[in-house]
């Protein structure tokens, strides 16, 4: 019995490693009738499992950012300002990307002319980069965030009018 078990585990190991491959994912975890399985990257990753290791830790370091809520409390007055319906907001959890790659110059700046469906800046979230772009046609006048930044789902980015 244990033989079968072992035959059936090997095979979920497989199709882990295959949708680890897939995805292109450095770490995947599956818990099954209490049996936990993980598979992950074995090459330069080794070292991103102990900072996925330090993940969780960056959960606590989220509660950081309820700290940065706090910062746009203290600026309400410029929320109110910059928050109406012509900030584009987040559409996800993520990491902000003002240009396409490090080094490279940003899609747009403070005074840019933008069309409706221009690319603004990039979210990253679990590896995959997904465009921001303009709701309509107009004149960015400020941009709420700082390359590399982590956003939250609903917060300001960018203003255009």
């Amino acid at each position: 019995m244990s033989t079968s078990k072992t035959k059936l585990d090997a095979g979920l190991v497989r199709e882990l490693a295959a949708i680890l491959r897939e995805a292109d994912l450095g770490e995947v975890e599956v818990e099954h009738e209490g049996l936990r399985i993980r598979v992950s990257k074995a090459t330069s990753m080794a070292p991103a499992a102990p900072a996925i290791v330090q993940a969780p830790v960056a959960a606590p370091v989220a509660a950081a950012p309820v700290a940065a809520p706090a910062a746009p409390a203290a600026a309400p007055a410029a929320a109110p300002a910059a928050a109406p319906s012509n900030a584009t907001t987040s559409p996800m959890v993520g990491t902000v990307y003002l240009s396409p790659e490090p080094g490279a110059k940003a899609f747009v700046q403070v005074g840019d002319k933008v069309k409706k469906g221009d690319t603004l800046m990039l979210i990253e979230a679990m590896k995959t980069f997904n465009p921001v772009t303009a709701e309509s046609a107009g004149t960015v006048k400020e941009i709420l965030v700082a390359d590399a930044q982590p956003v939250e789902f609903g917060e300001p980015l960018i203003v255009v009018e």
